[in-house]
């Protein structure tokens, strides 16, 4: 672990340009650029607010806002999971011609998605003042589940992205189990319609990191301290798993790629 973190700081500026290069890449030739930032994540919401409070009609006071609270930093997580699969080998050239440590592509990969989620901060804002959801100040908490969730994606990451190397289907096989992880983790809907069985949800190791922006932002409380204990637990253990495959195989990916 002392590896990725002293090669992430000895290499940021390079992480640096490759999270922008793939940025311009995302939004080139786009008329709106990082606009679109902003204008997916509020899209989506109002696709999905209008059919489950409407249609389905969830009752949830400012239903948007419980949504999108938690749809950003999910979007940030499946985002980073799609992007980092890749990340080795779609840099197969450069991986062949300059002697790089092969973290800085995945880690590259997750801090352009962090641009991204930052920015699409402003719809949420947007979307509290609009509908005069209260500013709570737990706010200000919200770097702590960030941060739980970014160790669980970052272990994710290194997974795939090593995974990837040897097995290309890796990342087709990724988008359906995103699919299927989407409607199984409390985003659309409370996790309270479960009942006695909220159990079964909980086994969902980013639950309690989305559940930590839900709190802050909707319903203006503080996670228990089980619940923030358990999220950086599961973050630390997919980044230990994670990056140990990854660091075991990443002298064969040249190989491979």
């Amino acid at each position: 672990m002392i590896d990725l973190f002293r090669d992430t700081f000895r290499y940021r500026e390079l992480i640096w340009e490759l999270a922008l290069k793939e940025l311009k890449i995302r939004y080139k030739r786009s008329f709106l650029g990082f606009l679109w930032a902003l204008l997916n994540p509020l899209l989506q919401m109002i696709v999905l607010a209008l059919v489950f409070s409407t249609v389905m009609r969830i009752p949830i006071p400012h239903y948007a806002v419980f949504l999108i609270s938690v749809l950003l930093p999910w979007t940030f997580f499946a985002q980073s999971l799609s992007y980092a699969a890749d990340s080795i080998v779609g840099n197969a050239d450069l991986i062949k011609k300059v002697r790089v440590p092969k973290v800085v592509f995945p880690v590259a990969a997750l801090t352009s998605n962090m641009i991204n989620f930052l920015l699409s901060l402003i719809s949420l804002v947007l979307i509290v003042l609009v509908l005069r959801h209260p500013f709570y100040w737990t706010w200000f908490y919200l770097p702590i589940p960030l941060l739980a969730l970014t160790l669980f994606t970052l272990g994710a990451t290194f997974f795939f992205a090593a995974l990837n190397v040897y097995y290309r289907d890796v990342t087709h096989i990724l988008q359906i189990l995103l699919q299927i992880w989407f409607y199984v983790t409390p985003i659309i809907y409370p996790i309270e319609i479960f009942g006695k069985y909220q159990w079964l949800l909980k086994l969902n190791p980013v639950i309690f990191a989305l559940n930590g922006f839900r709190m802050g932002v909707y319903a203006g409380h503080l996670p228990s301290g089980q619940s923030v204990l358990a999220s950086f637990v599961c973050g630390l253990v997919a980044l230990v798993v994670g990056y140990a495959l990854f660091r075991k195989n990443q002298d064969q990916f040249v190989y491979y790629v």
